[in-house]
């Protein structure tokens, strides 16, 4: 999705039970998807955060002069944690001219998912039931003129960010300088 979004400044933020930003908004993608690969499971306090994630995001966007804000909201759960509410972070999103495109991740029923952790750090998994507020998501995206999405698998979640990346076209101008410089001296001399 980053790559075909040649032009666009694009960030990251990462949320668990809080939130913060891993890349600040850029064009340099490079580096967003360098952040985005070194993501790891337990660097954040455990619990989903939605109203923490989605604030931390509207917040890099409040003072861009983009014509088009949006944000990709990319969750596998039930907002549980943070001291702010999905909604409310909607409403500052709305207010400030956000769109947010909410995308509910993970199969239907059951899942292998992280149970509990050992005494070393690592994980212990086990089968957990998927439980994604569809609900809430789908109010967010609705209040802030986005759309709410469910991906199960892989394949889904491409087809998401396709269909995400057709619904965002906007028009820009691109100034393109190219600086020409005579070598033919180099040549003439050893012609003569």
């Amino acid at each position: 999705f980053i790559d075909k979004r040649t032009y666009d400044r694009v960030g990251l933020v990462v949320f668990a039970g809080e939130s913060f930003t891993q890349s600040p908004l850029t064009t340099d993608h490079r580096i967003v998807k360098e952040f985005l690969g070194t993501l790891e499971s337990g660097m954040l306090e455990d619990g989903t955060a939605i109203g923490m994630g989605l604030a931390s995001a509207v917040n890099r966007l409040k003072d861009s002069e983009s014509e088009s804000k949006v944000v990709i909201l990319l969750t596998d759960g039930v907002n549980n944690s943070g001291y702010i509410k999905p909604m409310t972070a909607a409403e500052i999103a709305k207010e400030i001219n956000v769109k947010v495109y909410t995308i509910g991740v993970g199969t239907m029923g059951n899942a292998v998912s992280p149970i509990s952790r050992r005494s070393d750090g690592r994980y212990r998994f086990g089968l957990a039931r998927v439980e994604i507020d569809e609900e809430l998501l789908t109010e967010v995206s609705k209040l802030t003129g986005g759309k709410y999405f469910r991906a199960t698998n892989e394949l889904g979640l491409q087809n998401i960010y396709a269909e995400i990346d057709e619904l965002e076209k906007t028009e820009i101008e691109v100034s393109v300088f190219k600086r020409y410089s005579e070598e033919f001296r180099k040549f003439l001399f050893v012609g003569f």
